[in-house]
């Protein structure tokens, strides 16, 4: 297989509010429960699989869109809310952030008793994941976090992340069953982290003589052995810069949101009342939801939904964010009613979007958007981990955008 990207994660300490947490959970619920719906168990297990789209799911529920808290605050966020639904949803999540990593063989085994699983192999599995991860690949990080997602007919995916002991970044490992035809040679679904000059990798296949052998350590240029990545740098700057996003796919959406609204855009998504600032997270959910994966290489573009934690690219939106909530859940609940015309209007919506890349030629500054997200924060009931968002003082009103 071939791996399916790289980023360089900064390390970010402190705790996630429980304004946030509370609704990253509601949240990331009926996203995966959507996904579930139209798509099946797999393609979830193939999206936490995937760098690219976990980074860019973290950032639309509220995370600050580069850093490494994205990993433990999600995950975390999604146990807490897909395992008590774990038999209807057939997804099972073990393991998790420090000494719960250690709970995930006596977790898996719970599982199989319940569910008529191979207990024993799916403990090997995490075991061997982790020592591949954390001996097989020595690159300077050590593991911290170690989680198990299992699907119903057992196949499953592993997201666990390592912090280096000198550099202040970290690194998450990707794994996929479905990618994996062996442990020991070019086992993953995608590696994110820097690239750390030279590092021991017993499992590339260049390794195949040594793992043969007596196990001899070998030292490979990491240019050659992640020749196959996609590399997604994730810089040390907090804030989001035009460079960090694709303008084209930002503008596009923005567009229709703020200027050319569908003309039945509340019979569209079934909300009287809905304005362009809650269509715009709807636009990126919907993206999350049902975009393919090329365009989540632009993970920072996903933060324009419901803001960031620590105010960048702006407070978080918590009016807006409940509305997000609240439109997926009713929209769940009427299709398991026989009513699907809500969740299929997400879908059109994501294509409305993409129609309107197709002539979108982006002439907008990405710093006036932000500059009227954070003016206007105070209206959505705008807060970060620092507080409330405030009201303009007199006179401080701003230019307004204009996206043409």
């Amino acid at each position: 297989m071939r791996h399916s990207g790289t980023a360089d994660l900064p390390l970010h300490y402190g705790k996630v509010p429980a304004w946030l947490y509370e609704r990253m959970s509601s949240l990331g619920k009926s996203i995966v429960e959507v996904i579930l719906m139209d798509y099946g168990q797999d393609e979830v297990l193939r999206r936490l699989a995937d760098p690219f789209w976990f980074q860019s799911f973290g950032a639309v529920l509220g995370m600050d869109w580069h850093s490494s808290g994205i990993t433990t605050s999600v995950m975390g966020a999604l146990k807490r809310a897909i395992n008590p639904c774990a038999d209807a949803f057939g997804l099972y999540i073990c393991g998790g952030k420090g000494k719960f990593s250690k709970d995930t063989p006596q977790e898996l085994l719970y599982l199989a008793d319940k569910t008529g699983l191979d207990g024993n192999k799916l403990v090997r599995t995490s075991k061997l994941v982790a020592k591949v991860d954390n001996t097989a690949i020595q690159d300077g990080y050590q593991l911290y976090l170690h989680n198990f997602i299992v699907s119903k007919d057992g196949h499953w995916a592993v997201v666990q992340q390592g912090m280096h002991n000198h550099d202040g970044t970290a690194r998450r490992y990707h794994w996929h069953s479905e990618k994996v035809s062996s442990f020991i040679d070019e086992p993953h679904a995608g590696i994110e982290g820097r690239s750390q000059g030279v590092i021991l990798n017993l499992t590339a296949s260049g390794a195949a003589p040594n793992r043969t052998g007596i196990m001899a350590i070998v030292n490979e240029d990491s240019s050659r052995a992640l020749l196959d990545f996609k590399k997604l740098v994730m810089p040390s700057h907090h804030d989001v810069r035009a460079a960090d996003v694709d303008l084209k796919r930002l503008g596009a959406m923005l567009y229709v949101a703020r200027e050319n609204q569908p003309q039945d855009f509340e019979e569209l998504l079934l909300l009287k009342g809905m304005g362009p600032r809650t269509l715009q997270s709807l636009a990126l959910v919907s993206e999350v939801i049902h975009g393919a994966p090329a365009r989540f290489k632009d993970p920072a573009r996903f933060s324009f939904a419901h803001g960031g934690k620590d105010g960048h690219p702006f407070p978080v939106p918590l009016d807006i964010y409940d509305q997000s909530i609240q439109i997926l859940q009713k929209g769940i609940e009427r299709s398991k009613l026989g009513n699907s015309d809500k969740l299929k209007s997400m879908h059109k919506l994501h294509q409305i979007i993409l129609d309107a890349e197709h002539n979108f030629t982006p002439q907008f500054d990405i710093q006036q958007v932000i500059a009227e997200e954070r003016r206007d924060s105070w209206k959505y009931n705008g807060r970060t981990v620092f507080g409330q968002a405030k009201a303009p003082k007199d006179g401080d009103i701003g230019q307004q955008l204009s996206l043409f």
